[in-house]
């Protein structure tokens, strides 16, 4: 199985991978426009990428039948495209969770002791203690969390060390969690920003979330709260927010901006920036730690998808399959069996969704369980009983 691995990547997990039998072609440089003829050239059947686009075009230019994203967000990656061509794509949940919260909270520290600054005088050769002695300080405070996910739930701990007490909002956050979690439950973004006096997000880009910390957001921030967003540009309105700074005086500490460069260096155009934002360049997962725990997670992926044919952490599969009704077949463990059955149902036009065989103890008997999107007719299901002598049992279930 070949592999390229097309940004950046630990050069223990490419000697991880090349042990483990793999062949690795290694090209960090590759741009996202050279990407199509690079993969229809080398001919990988898996991609390792980072934060490189993966457009349609390179999908449908190569043979792959795996993508994996070694980091958490997928929103570079089209999905639909690699999902109408059948190409898995996985990623690495929650292993950069703690290195993204460790640059969130030094955001915010950053922010409100004005640590960039203090640091731009000193080496400007200018003293200035009575400007800089000046700040609100943590203790006591209300930290605010859009999104409660591993990254966000990292954030509590934290913010406990610092004195903090914490509000929260997801959509997946319930009563009995926020319980557990130590956390005041908010009933919406809104009702989170009110309470905040540090609001920090910590969201996946998605059509849902995309623009969903917008001007009502900010209308419920206090003036001179702290704004801390270390997850995507995108899921902020980007003009709500510099109305904030401007008229509110919002004091705003970002990792992620609306309009970043698509290669490591470059020309940095955001025009935020000039509103004395304090900013970082989108390196929240980027340490040491949470490279290498990415690296692990990516060649388990690899080497799961090779040895099993199944992949930890999917995320195109489809979450409701259409599937109306369940064709259960005991049958012995005999070649043709189950190619009688597909054939009787590719006869009847009805297509197969889903289906898995699991083999009884001592290799006699088997079940298979075939999801359909429509039914066999009962005279259809005795006709396929009676047509192979070693099928046992068939019975039509409705799913519900």
């Amino acid at each position: 199985m070949k592999i390229l691995v097309a940004d950046k990547f630990p050069d223990r997990g490419v000697r991880t991978l090349r042990d483990a039998g793999f062949e690795v072609v290694h090209e960090a440089g590759v741009g996202e426009d050279a990407l199509p003829a690079k993969l229809a050239e080398s001919g990988a059947d898996v991609l390792v990428v980072r934060g490189k686009k993966v457009s349609a075009a390179a999908i449908e230019a190569g043979r792959l039948g795996l993508i994996v994203r070694a980091g958490a967000g997928v929103n570079t990656i089209d999905l639909v495209a690699a999902s109408r061509r059948g190409i898995y794509v996985s990623n690495c949940p929650g292993k950069n969770s703690i290195a993204v919260a460790e640059l969130a909270f030094g955001l915010i520290l950053s922010v409100d002791r004005r640590i960039p600054d203090n640091v731009a005088d000193l080496r400007a050769g200018k003293w200035n203690k009575k400007e800089y002695g000046k700040a609100d300080g943590l203790f006591g405070k209300t930290l605010g969390l859009i999104g409660v996910g591993k990254i966000g739930r990292e954030m509590i701990p934290r913010a406990r060390a610092f004195g903090l007490d914490v509000v929260a909002w997801s959509r997946s956050l319930t009563p009995i969690v926020a319980e557990a979690l130590g956390v005041i439950r908010a009933a919406s973004i809104e009702d989170v920003a009110a309470e905040a006096d540090i609001l920090s997000v910590h969201l996946a880009l998605n059509k849902e979330t995309r623009g969903i910390i917008g001007e009502r957001v900010f209308t419920a921030l206090k003036p001179r709260s702290i704004f801390i967003n270390s997850s995507r540009g995108e899921v902020v309105d980007q003009v709500a927010l510099e109305n904030a700074i401007k008229e509110k005086g919002i004091r705003a500490g970002l990792d992620v901006f609306a309009r970043e460069p698509s290669t490591d260096t470059g020309a940095f155009e955001d025009g935020i920036v000039k509103l004395g934002v304090y900013g970082t360049h989108h390196i929240g997962a980027s340490t040491e730690q949470a490279q290498e725990a990415i690296a692990d997670e990516t060649v388990r992926i690899i080497r799961e998808y090779r040895d099993t044919g199944k992949v930890p952490n999917v995320v195109n599969l489809c979450a409701h399959s259409p599937a109306t009704h369940m064709l259960v077949v005991r049958h012995r463990d005999r070649p043709g069996v189950l190619a009688h059955v597909l054939d009787a149902l590719r006869a009847a036009g009805i297509n197969v969704q889903e289906m898995e065989n699991v083999i009884f103890d001592g290799v006699q008997a088997a079940i298979a369980r075939i999801a359909l999107d429509a039914p066999l007719s009962p005279e259809m299901v005795e006709q396929v009983r009676l047509g192979h002598q070693d099928i046992l049992a068939l019975e039509m279930v409705e799913l519900r």
